[in-house]
Parts: structure tokens; C-alpha cells; sequence
């Protein structure tokens, strides 16, 4: 995809504070240290459109990103790092279970595990609620530069031996772009079959609402 234009939009802790319009979404879910805002630079083409740091946790709101005014980047809160304040884990959850429930614009969730690793039990929980609530997603095994073919072979049997053959997967590298290219078919999928099933919503509203 050409990246025409990338923009911030704001950084939302309530649904009150989600942007209006109707466009579909990309959250994009992962831990705080596994690579999150890198991959969302890449894939756009950016260097510093999502802040990125040393110390993981920074990001502490639902980042909404615009880009070519036709789809949205969401960021969404990294989870699991010890080191962030209770209280603040604390908000996460519910902030990002309401986005993740109740966000219609939501049409694809991209969920970030470190490739060199199992997923976690954060990871695997977040797996299953998207498959429970049939949130479409895709697992993206990230800092794939580190592994060898051989070696993302096996990692991909066991996530695949783990979660089934229906399972969307694909492996990521921030620091070399691959992979990028499957990445953005998989989101061109989700933006596909959203815009479908919003055009059938609509057309049965409407049907439903015919004049007797």
C-alpha cells in the first residue's frame, strides 16, 4: 500500500473520546516490550509517527493514527510489563475489553508475539477472547530477523500444532521489512470483509425499515 499520509488523530481512555466517523479500524495488541510501535512505523513507511522507547509501557492510552483518510491505526495499550504502576494496569484492561467489545469500526485485530518465544499466558488469553468474540485477527510473529528458516518452520508448526490450522499467522521484522507485504494483504482482508458486512448491515436496516 502507498502511504500517502499518516496522522495522529488523539489518544482516547473512554469511548467518549473515540474519533466520530465511520472508517474501519486495525488495533494492533501485543506486550509492552515486544515491538508494537516499531512494527506500526514499518508498516507505514514511518520512522517516529508512533513514539517508541527504551522502557516499555509508555503507551497508556487507545492511539488512534489516520492514514490516506480511507483506515485507522489503532495502538492499543502493551500489556504485561511489571514494571508499569498497578493502577495503571489496572485501567487497562477494561479500556481495552470496552474498545475491543463494543468498537464497530473494529475490523481486524493484529497480535504481536515475539517469535524467538511462546506466547504468553497474556498472549493466549487475548487469543482466545478474539477467537470467542470471532474478532477477526492475525498473529504477527515479530523480530523475525532473529530467527533463521529453519527456525520460524518450527516455531510455526507449534503455534499452528497449539491453535489449530485455521490459525492467521505471519512472521515480522521491524528491522528489515519482512514480511510487510503479506502483513498488509492480511489488513486488506479485514478492511474487505468489514466494508462487506457493514454494507449488508445497512441494507438490512434499511429493508427492515421499508415503508408498509
Amino acid at each position: 500500500m502507498k502511504i500517502t499520509s499518516a496522522d495522529f488523530v488523539r489518544g482516547a481512555e473512554d469511548r467518549k473520546d473515540y474519533p466520530t466517523g465511520n472508517l474501519p479500524e486495525i488495533a494492533f495488541a501485543g506486550r509492552s516490550n515486544v515491538g508494537k510501535s516499531s512494527m506500526i512505523n514499518t508498516m507505514l513507511g514511518r520512522k517516529n509517527l508512533v513514539r517508541t522507547s527504551k522502557s516499555p509501557g509508555l503507551t497508556r492510552k487507545i492511539n488512534f493514527f489516520l492514514i490516506n483518510r480511507v483506515i485507522m491505526f489503532v495502538d492499543l495499550p502493551g500489556y504485561g510489563y511489571a514494571s508499569v504502576p498497578m493502577e495503571v494496569r489496572r485501567s487497562w484492561a477494561p479500556m481495552v475489553n470496552t474498545y475491543l467489545n463494543e468498537r464497530s469500526q473494529l475490523s481486524g485485530v493484529v497480535v504481536i508475539v515475539d517469535s524467538r518465544r511462546e506466547p504468553t499466558p497474556l498472549d493466549e488469553e487475548l487469543i482466545r477472547f478474539l477467537q470467542f468474540r470471532s474478532i477477526p485477527f492475525v498473529v504477527a510473529m515479530s523480530k523475525a530477523d532473529k530467527l533463521g528458516q529453519a527456525e520460524r518452520a518450527t516455531m510455526k508448526r507449534a503455534m499452528l500444532d497449539k491453535w489449530g490450522s485455521t490459525i492467521s499467522m505471519e512472521f515480522f521484522s521491524a528491522v528489515s521489512g519482512f514480511g510487510k507485504k503479506p502483513m498488509w494483504k492480511r489488513l486488506f482482508e479485514f478492511e474487505r470483509d468489514w466494508r462487506a458486512r457493514s454494507d449488508t448491515e445497512i441494507k438490512n436496516f434499511e429493508k427492515q425499515n421499508e415503508p408498509r
